[in-house]
């Protein structure tokens, strides 16, 4: 809380009133952090890497992990009922209605441009990981090996001599202008009927089955970029190397009025952040969804190596 005096307040109020807002300004620092996420895995795992962090620094936190979906989350921080969560930069296009701007596509300008924007309601986004959770295709990792394909561009030269692929996806990646058009299109190539296996609801937990088992021939597969099943299944990502889709990096965010109250919030979520890579947050999301272990144990045992 901050207090204007003016010429004719007397030194005894403005000395009463400094004491006041010392007071006050401990017992902020001694209220938890109200830290929050998203309902899904990656969302537990990244708010539990987070308290964990927070917590091992004397920093007190409440655990209300696993709120909502985006937009109950969102509410949330925005009125002041949660203090810190982990948001996706390309979430923005959603947030301030920019679905239709660039930006989005690259890693940096979705930051920047969410970063700016969001501290002018007092919402400041710390370091993002590298990984990004967006829409991908996935191939088998031992066919990637065998063709030295690493990205889509590697995948269009491996189609366009006679390369034998058959991609499973829901009906929607295949249909919608943004998912497989917008692949092809920019990196030119066409997959057939012959070369889809299209199934019914298709979440990237069937379409990754399909892949691993090879059901119908399938060797690839619509997946997300931080998909847990990826590594447990053997595929691997083929890199987005034209920035077709856009990117959602996971960051912190937290209210302005929490960070100036505990400034070191800052440096420490942003080393955890930095350490998240694809294959990194891969493993941790499969550690959870694949064999079954809690996220709190998840990140506990994942702060301890980075302790070390």
């Amino acid at each position: 809380m901050r207090f204007s005096a003016t010429s004719f307040i007397a030194k005894p109020l403005i000395a009463a009133c400094t004491v006041a807002a010392i007071s006050l300004s401990q017992a902020n620092a001694n209220e938890p952090i109200v830290v929050s996420s998203k309902i899904d895995t990656e969302g537990s795992v990244l708010g539990e890497l987070i308290i964990q962090t927070l917590e091992r620094h004397d920093i007190p936190t409440e655990n209300r992990l696993q709120l909502g979906g985006t937009s109950v989350v969102r509410t949330a921080l925005e009125a002041g009922e949660i203090d810190l969560y982990p948001e996706y930069t390309g979430n923005g296009a959603f947030f301030f209605d920019m679905a239709d701007s660039p930006v989005w596509n690259d890693a940096e300008q979705a930051y920047q441009t969410v970063r700016e924007r969001d501290a002018q309601q007092g919402l400041i986004w710390l370091q993002p990981a590298s990984a990004n959770n967006t829409w991908a295709m996935s191939i088998r990792e031992d066919v990637a090996a065998e063709n030295a394909l690493v990205n889509l561009e590697d995948l269009a030269a491996y189609l366009a001599d006679g390369g034998e692929f058959k991609f499973a996806a829901s009906a929607e990646f295949v249909e919608s202008a943004q998912a497989l058009p917008a692949f092809q299109d920019a990196y030119g190539f066409e997959l057939s009927d012959a070369q889809l296996l299209v199934l019914s609801g298709g979440n990237t937990a069937a379409t990754m089955r399909a892949a691993a088992q090879q059901t119908s021939g399938v060797n690839a597969a619509m997946t997300y970029g931080t998909d847990g099943g990826l590594s447990a299944l053997g595929l691997m990502v083929l890199e987005d190397t034209k920035g077709v889709q856009p990117v959602y990096q996971p960051a912190p965010v937290v209210r302005e009025s929490v960070l100036e109250t505990y400034p070191d919030i800052e440096a420490l979520l942003n080393e955890v952040f930095a350490s998240l890579d694809l294959v990194t947050l891969q493993t941790l999301n499969a550690d959870v969804a694949v064999n079954g272990l809690s996220p709190a144990q998840v990140a506990s045992d994942y702060l301890d190596t980075l302790s070390r």
